[in-house]
């Protein structure tokens, strides 16, 4: 849950930017492990006006705004409509997390209607995401001068990937899986580094030792990603596009006339 404050400096942000589709947080509040000074991720999508999308020079399709409301540190970035659904069917889970996340600041019938169609973009190939993402986070974890977040993040990718894989169903929360999902590590071990994370800074760092003492355990999670994208049950291709291409459609026309 947001605090009464934040949602009201987030829907603040938003008239500042494109009127929206639909907007959910994202990042690590959604994750569950924002410090005292983590920014507020705002992401989501906006539907162009026609005049634009049907002009011979390409129109501006994210748009970001940036700002501090209420004392809060907060980013809004939103697609145009074709672009998130574009990015919807191609195996990206970053866009799957907007849409699902249960963090709405601006939804309705809309949103409930894609997240519906959004079902049937949990493909298999979801995995090449999640992998991609793990082992740039490990990377960042090799270098000089790691982050108790990256740590995390790490964790959380790993077992979202994991977990869409074998549910087919997405879940950012890392609290949340944890709680839900048998996995090859020391549950109290990553709940610590929640802690610390929680209470502490943004960027507060964490020694090589300490990582390397937690490579053991993201090495399972990284075979058990790789087992989990063997095993699963969910389909190759997107099922969808026909249903999506209906929504876009009925969308621009009536909400970008």
């Amino acid at each position: 849950m947001l605090p009464d404050d934040a949602r009201t400096a987030l829907v603040e942000l938003l008239n500042r930017g494109p009127q929206p589709l639909f907007a959910t947080v994202s990042g690590a509040h959604l994750y569950g492990f924002c410090s005292p000074d983590s920014d507020v991720d705002l992401r989501g999508a906006f539907v162009a006006p026609l005049k634009e999308v049907l002009r011979l020079r390409p129109f501006e399709d994210t748009r970001v705004v940036l700002g501090e409301v209420r004392g809060l540190e907060l980013d809004w970035v939103a697609h145009d409509l074709s672009k998130f659904v574009g990015l919807m069917t191609r195996r990206n889970g970053y866009v799957l997390e907007q849409l699902t996340s249960p963090l709405v600041v601006h939804g309705g019938p809309w949103l409930d209607e894609l997240r519906e169609l959004g079902r049937g973009c949990m493909v298999r190939p979801l995995y090449f995401h999640y992998r991609g993402f793990l082992t740039s986070q490990r990377k960042l974890l090799a270098k000089p001068s790691p982050t108790v977040k990256e740590l995390l993040y790490a964790y959380r990718v790993a077992l979202t990937g994991i977990y869409a894989l074998r549910v087919g169903v997405i879940e950012a929360n890392l609290p949340t899986l944890l709680r839900e999902q048998a996995a090859p590590i020391d549950r109290l071990a990553v709940e610590a580094l929640i802690e610390r994370k929680v209470t502490g800074e943004e960027k507060g760092g964490i020694s090589a030792e300490e990582v390397a003492r937690h490579n053991p355990a993201l090495d399972a999670l990284d075979a058990a990603l790789t087992e989990a994208h063997d095993r699963s049950k969910l389909p190759e291709e997107v099922s969808v596009w026909d249903g999506l291409d209906d929504y876009v459609v009925r969308a621009r026309l009536a909400l970008g006339a």
